[in-house]
């Protein structure tokens, strides 16, 4: 199903709140959300996306370790047949304060399709997702 996304928040991050607002924000919006929750590995994001046949994979991370946790993903979904699928990562993505633009280079680099910064409102993924879908 096209408009089917994985949602969920990786590696040791247990930050449930912002998986939420997501899930609901996204859900309004007409997607057809699989959450999988806090807590959750490469594999549990890679095994629910060809689970459920999703379009995007949408990554959370608020604990700062979100560029260890994620590096390598890309390659993982192309190995399991997910070559096309859109991987988008945002939240809280490194420790400390860093600039922006080298950290969101940084997970493009790693094959993320979209990057988003801390406090970007869920209304501007949803307009991306839907712009990348062709759904609009």
């Amino acid at each position: 199903m096209k408009n089917t996304i994985v949602l969920g928040v990786i590696g040791a991050d247990c930050h449930a709140v912002g998986n939420k607002v997501l899930d609901y924000a996204f859900t309004e919006a007409g997607f057809h959300v699989v959450n999988i929750g806090v807590l959750s590995s490469q594999e549990d994001f890679i095994n629910a996306a060809i689970e459920t046949d999703a379009s995007a994979i949408l990554v959370s991370s608020l604990y700062g370790h979100g560029e260890m946790d994620c590096r390598g993903l890309r390659e993982k979904c192309e190995e399991a047949g997910l070559k096309d699928i859109l991987l988008y990562a945002g939240g809280n993505l490194v420790v400390g304060k860093q600039e922006w633009e080298p950290v969101k280079k940084r997970f493009e680099a790693m094959g993320f399709d979209r990057v988003y910064p801390p406090g970007t409102p869920p209304e501007q993924s949803i307009r991306d997702l839907k712009a990348d879908l062709n759904l609009e």
